[in-house]
Parts: structure tokens; C-alpha cells; sequence
């Protein structure tokens, strides 16, 4: 698939409290060059839970128009139009996999790609995080942490968020790379990445020496962490 040079992608670890949810939004807010740019919030993850809608236009409804986008009952009917009018789409955190299986039975999958090759901002925590790479690291079937293959494919290679919020993610992410499974990106609590295209910009953090990681595995089978630079917020 095909990316514009200027499509953004910005992958969020996780959202630890207001602080993190305000400074990384505004800086995914600000790559709009837009002073109220239109916001779309999209909770399937949590399944369209009523408290998560109400909390993202609480927080945003003096910077942003906000909307949200639902899928229970059905979506809208309006559901492409509104979304390409849109400037920034917010993935929530979630159960990933429920989450792109009822993209796809809705076509939301290709709406996504097409506002992401117009350039509208897409961006997310966790599984919002997880979603736009070809595999992930996911408690969507367990809190065991499951490697899936089956993610978005708009970015290479594979994502893990909550790399020092959760004890079981940097050791399970290794051990799934040890394996064979795709390396990528890992990100911790209150760091999101940047790519522009499919080419990372940025990262940038809400607290000193939290940062993001390329994983990999080397060519003689060993794992490979390498930190990349973080610009505070």
C-alpha cells in the first residue's frame, strides 16, 4: 500500500492519566497545522463503551470538534463522508483483535487506508498503537500476551506497546522475536512515535528516560533492543 509523504502515523505505548492523554494528543493535534482541527474518536476496542466517548469529549471539547465513530448498534450511515472529513482519527486502547475483526466485516479497514493516503492523522494507544503494523503483541486473548500477525499492514514489521508499564511485555516481545516473529517498535507508557509514511519522524515523551526501542532479531538469532532518541514534551 502506498503511503503520501506527508500521511502521518502517530503510535502511542499507552495513556497513563491526564497528563500523558493532554500532551500527546495536543502534539498529534498540532501536526495539523490547524488552530480547532476535527477530531474523530474511535472506541471499538472498548466496545463503544458510553464512559470512554463522554471522557474524550470532555477533555478535547474546547480544542477540537470532536465526533466519534460507533459501530453498535451499526454505523453510521454516513460513515465514509464524516471520516474523510475529518483531520485527526483517535483509536482507543482495547482488545485489538475484536477490534480490527469488526473493522473489516464493516469495510472500515479500507476507509482508514484511504484516509490515511489523503493524509488525515491517524493515531492510537495500545491496540491504537498495535493496530496500524503488520503484527503486534496483544493480551487480546489472554493476559499471557499473544504475538498477532493479522494487524492493518500500513506500517512494517511489529508494535508493542506498555514496554515498561507492564512486566510481562519487554520479556514476552523478546522471546516472540527470538522466535521468528517480526521485530519493530516498542514504546513505553507516555512516548508516542511518528511516522511520516512509513518512515519514523519522531519520538517524543512525556517523562524523562521513557523512550521507544527497535527489536530485532539478529542474523545469528540473537535479540537485538537498540533505544531510540526521545524529545520530551
Amino acid at each position: 500500500m502506498d503511503a503520501p509523504a506527508g500521511g502521518s502515523i502517530v503510535v502511542m505505548g499507552g495513556v497513563q492519566g491526564e497528563k500523558d492523554y493532554r500532551l500527546q494528543l495536543e502534539y498529534v493535534l498540532g501536526l495539523t497545522g490547524k488552530t480547532r482541527p476535527r477530531a474523530t474518536f474511535v472506541p471499538t476496542a472498548v466496545g463503544d463503551r458510553a464512559d470512554a466517548v463522554v471522557l474524550f469529549y470532555e477533555r478535547l471539547a474546547r480544542r477540537v470538534e470532536s465526533s466519534h465513530v460507533g459501530f453498535f448498534p451499526w454505523p453510521r450511515q454516513d460513515l465514509r463522508e464524516h471520516v474523510l472529513s475529518r483531520d485527526v482519527i483517535v483509536v482507543s486502547g482495547g482488545n485489538t483483535a475484536n477490534m480490527l475483526a469488526i473493522w473489516r466485516v464493516h469495510g472500515f479497514d479500507r476507509l482508514l487506508a484511504e484516509a490515511w493516503e489523503r493524509g488525515i492523522v491517524l493515531c492510537g494507544w495500545s491496540a491504537g498503537m498495535i493496530c496500524w503494523f503488520e503484527a503486534g503483541v496483544t493480551d487480546s486473548f489472554g493476559p499471557q500476551l499473544d504475538g498477532m500477525r493479522d494487524g492493518l499492514g500500513f506500517l512494517g514489521g511489529s508494535a508493542c506497546p506498555h514496554y515498561d508499564g507492564e512486566e510481562l511485555r519487554r520479556p514476552r516481545y523478546h522471546e516472540l522475536v527470538g522466535d521468528g516473529f517480526p521485530g519493530g517498535v516498542a514504546a513505553d507508557d507516555g512516548v508516542a512515535v511518528r511516522f511520516t509514511g512509513r518512515e519514523l519522524a519522531e519520538v517524543v515523551s512525556t517523562r524523562a528516560g521513557a523512550t521507544a526501542y527497535r527489536v530485532h532479531r539478529s542474523p545469528g538469532g540473537e535479540v537485538v533492543e537498540s533505544s531510540l532518541p526521545a524529545r520530551l514534551l
